[in-house]
């Protein structure tokens, strides 16, 4: 039976989140999916979640309607890119340090390594969904169908001169890069280098790119570091520009300057599509379905790292790790698809659960 303190809690927050202009939760019935735990006594004690600002949406969605449905604080979520969200996550163990990492790519050696330093050395990762990197700008904007390799050659801060050596990328319009597209001055508004949108973009893109270039084939065959280094570095002339952690910034921007194009994760083009459209990649569209089919080949899993160690001193952590992994919010009828989270495939649903479910015996109570 659910209890009066959960109806009251799920109704309180409600109220509070409409005076806010946040999710509205008011019709947010208690749900039997909800955590039935009974409440911690005297506990205050609030989640802590930092990380990717293209998880933080679910994350948030997520969190708010955990503390209306559940007896625990809602948890705090905070933006601040996949990679300075590991750099807070592996500053220790305790409820006071963050115990749940939004990440848009896996974690790095470096990282682990950073964790390991400061004792945390239980890390688990939990993938959420998938999304696509787009390649965005103005609905009153040129359309864009556009390669990887010709993202290369726009965007990298040295490009083959073809005699064997490298010049400083010389392009300023994209017609120049390649016939079939505007013939507008190249300007990029993109995440910086704390991004997983960044990283993931470089590596599918820009990286996949360089490889089908033949001076750059055999650059990666003689020397792979130095491959990654041509492959990876975004050119610093003003061409590309970064925003910071704010997707909505660039949305924004893109709006004001409609011959400019971004850099996002696919769930922001989803809640913008009034205003904003993604480019084609080789013919493909930017598309829900052609990123779940993989067609789409910029797309890449989204993660939760769950500090381990924190499990038993953070009352309600384990429950919402449960409440997350719900089909009823990550499923392919969840409520997380609103927000542009596009499914995990059923077995690999099932195998987020399973690593949930492993853990509920280190959880506090």
């Amino acid at each position: 039976m659910k209890s009066g303190v959960l109806v009251g809690a799920a109704l309180a927050l409600a109220v509070a989140l409409a005076g806010c202009g946040k999710t509205d939760l008011s019709t947010l019935e208690v749900s039997d999916a909800a955590p039935q735990r009974p409440p911690v006594a005297g506990s205050t004690q609030k989640i802590k979640i930092v990380g990717s600002s293209t998880v933080a949406p679910f994350s948030t969605t997520v969190a708010e309607r955990f503390g209306a449905t559940s007896p625990y604080p809602t948890p705090i979520v905070e933006t601040t890119g996949t990679g300075g969200g590991f750099k807070s996550f592996c500053q220790g163990v305790g409820p006071d340090q963050p115990s749940l990492s939004n990440a848009s790519r896996p974690i790095k050696t470096s990282e682990t390594a950073l964790c390991a330093s400061n004792g945390v050395n239980n890390i688990i990762p939990i993938e959420i969904g998938y999304d696509g990197i787009v390649v965005a700008n103005s609905r009153h904007g040129p359309d864009f169908d556009i390669t990887k390799t010709q993202l290369y050659l726009a965007l990298a801060q040295d490009i083959p001169d073809g005699a064997g050596g490298f010049k400083p990328n010389p392009y300023k319009s994209w017609h120049e890069v390649g016939p079939g597209l505007p013939d507008e001055p190249i300007t990029v508004f993109g995440p910086p280098p704390t991004s997983g949108t960044r990283d993931a973009f470089v590596e599918l893109g820009m990286e996949d790119g360089a490889e089908a270039l033949p001076e750059m084939a055999a650059l990666k065959a003689s020397d792979s570091d130095a491959f990654k280094e041509r492959a990876h570095t975004i050119r610093a002339d003003g061409a590309w520009i970064d925003f910071g952690e704010n997707d909505t910034a660039i949305i924004q921007s893109l709006v004001k300057t409609p011959m400019a194009i971004g850099i996002l994760g696919h769930s922001f083009l989803e809640q913008n599509g009034d205003r904003i459209k993604g480019a084609s990649l080789a013919g493909v569209p930017a598309t829900f379905d052609n990123i779940n089919s993989g067609q789409y080949g910029l797309s890449r899993v989204m993660f939760i790292y769950v500090k381990g160690q924190n499990l038993p001193l953070v009352p309600g952590l384990y429950d919402f790790l449960e409440y997350y992994t719900d089909e009823d919010a990550f499923g392919p009828d969840g409520y997380l698809l609103e927000k542009g989270l596009i499914p995990l495939k059923d077995e690999n649903r099932q195998a987020q659960r399973d690593i949930v479910a492993a853990l509920e015996s280190r959880s506090a109570r």
